[in-house]
């Protein structure tokens, strides 16, 4: 039986132990990833053992506090520590989520947390988002429109018409659903993925824009829109209880009925 082991400097050691403040009764261990691209080390988990009776209730709480009291060195991405950002994308114990509302009690035992898979890593829990945002900016995300706009109101929709955004507006471009994605992983010099494909529905569906056609015609690719296989983990993982499979099989269904 052929037997496959990561490079030599690709394998992730053990690292580091934080403990808690002595006296500390009520702690729970959270195990992080940790790489640092100027010190020529291999990636390794560093544990931190936390003290819960205070800190806050959710991982990045946890995160925030081994940043402020216990390694300073710790390097990680946050900021509106309300679900509404998506800085603090990562991979906590096995599912991609959202540290700011990842509660620490959701897991018996220890944590793992690691950075969003399958992406560079700048360092420590910080992926490397250029090529996903060079993606998104490639759908043309905006109104684009042909015809004059009315000179003294806004372009209006009816109230069926804006109901057709809900489920897809209210992405926050985390990128949990796009890395949980197998065909995202091996293609995402070409493939799209389904975050930004769910954003490319959401244009196409608005009734304001005007370049349906225009956009089909960008999207009409052999891996830009087709190497989603209806896997599902994107719905699974998304932390906003969206289904960016749906958005797609709707794009897909465009397709068709304009070829028919």
């Amino acid at each position: 039986m052929a037997e496959f082991r990561l490079p030599k400097n690709s394998r992730v050691k053990k690292g580091k132990a934080f403990k808690a403040p002595k006296g500390a009764t009520n702690t729970k261990t959270i195990s992080v990833y940790r790489w640092d691209p100027d010190d020529g080390e291999n990636p390794r988990m560093d544990s931190y053992e936390v003290d819960l009776d205070s800190c806050g209730p959710m991982v990045l709480d946890a995160l925030i506090k081994i940043k402020n009291e216990m390694d300073s060195t710790l390097t990680f991405r946050r900021s509106c520590r309300e679900g509404v950002c998506g800085s603090c994308a990562m991979n906590i114990d096995g599912k991609n989520g959202l540290a700011c509302t990842t509660g620490l009690d959701e897991t018996k035992g220890d944590i793992g947390v690691n950075p969003l898979p399958h992406m560079e890593i700048i360092k420590d829990l910080v992926p490397d988002m250029t090529n996903f945002y060079a993606q998104y900016a490639s759908i043309e995300p905006w109104l684009k429109t042909k015809s004059v706009a009315p000179p003294d109101s806004e372009r209006l929709q009816s109230h069926e018409d804006r109901a057709k955004l809900d489920g897809l507006y209210e992405c926050i471009l985390c990128a949990c659903c796009s890395t949980s994605c197998p065909s995202y992983w091996w293609n995402e010099d070409r493939y799209l993925g389904p975050a930004v494909l769910l954003q490319a529905y959401r244009w196409l569906v608005d009734s304001r824009d005007e370049y349906a056609g225009e956009r089909l015609d960008q999207l009409e690719d052999p891996f830009r829109l087709y190497r989603c296989h209806t896997i599902m983990n994107c719905a699974q993982a998304c932390p906003k209880g969206l289904n960016p499979a749906k958005a797609i099989a709707e794009v897909k269904k465009m397709m068709v009925e304009r070829q028919g």
